[in-house]
């Protein structure tokens, strides 16, 4: 567990702490659920406020967005990967068998838990602060690049100047069930852009990419 105070920049005074934040429902009925519960919404909090800080100018979408990229359960999963976290919880056998200190939902509340731990080891939000900024900011720091995806943008374009909004329909569909290829038009108006892709939302995101193109706007 040293290697792991290491790997998150907090050393906790109380080990009791660290091991019910390291502990699964599986392995014991003290577990980590309730520091879970309190990690996830520390982390909400602290990473709106950067964000809120950061980007006072923009609209609240657009910070939402990034918020959702750092707190959702893919990127959680991310960094408690990077902390080789699966090294250090404790699982029930059963759990062990199933090979749960490598499931995404298990190591990502398990990273919560410690953002939890952390607060009630600590009694100091700014600690907690550090913790989260050093974890969440370090390399995917905050930056100003829009995760918007090509829908999302047309159709807040089209909203902005009260364009009628785009309607998606399939063209053509090809090839066996395993590996068809979807033809999407994407109509604006008498406009019509064609994407294509292994499903149909990858094919409409094509579609709304290249209207975006013919609209003049940079994607």
């Amino acid at each position: 567990m040293k290697k792991l105070q290491k790997k998150i920049r907090y050393k906790f005074f109380k080990k009791k702490i660290l091991i019910l934040c390291l502990t699964h429902r599986s392995f014991n009925k003290y577990h980590n659920e309730k520091l879970e519960f309190l990690g996830d919404s520390i982390l909400n909090f602290i990473i709106t406020k950067i964000i809120y800080k950061k980007y006072l100018h923009k609209e609240e979408g657009y910070m939402t967005r990034i918020r959702s990229n750092l707190v959702n359960k893919k990127n959680l999963f991310k960094i408690a990967k990077n902390i080789k976290l699966n090294k250090y919880i404790n699982l029930g056998k059963c759990e062990i068998k199933m090979k749960g200190q490598y499931k995404k939902s298990i190591l990502a509340n398990t990273l919560e838990a410690i953002i939890g731990g952390i607060y009630l080891d600590s009694n100091n939000i700014n600690i907690v602060e550090n913790t989260i900024k050093y974890l969440f900011l370090n390399k995917k720091i905050l930056n100003n690049k829009n995760k918007k995806d090509p829908k999302t943008i047309l159709q807040e374009y089209l909203q902005k100047y009260k364009i009628s909004l785009p309607k998606y329909y399939i063209y053509d569909k090809k090839g066996k069930d395993h590996e068809k290829i979807f033809t999407v038009h994407c109509k604006i108006k008498n406009n019509i852009t064609k994407g294509q892709g292994k499903n149909k939302k990858k094919a409409e995101q094509i579609a709304a990419k290249k209207a975006l193109i013919k609209l003049g706007l940079n994607y």
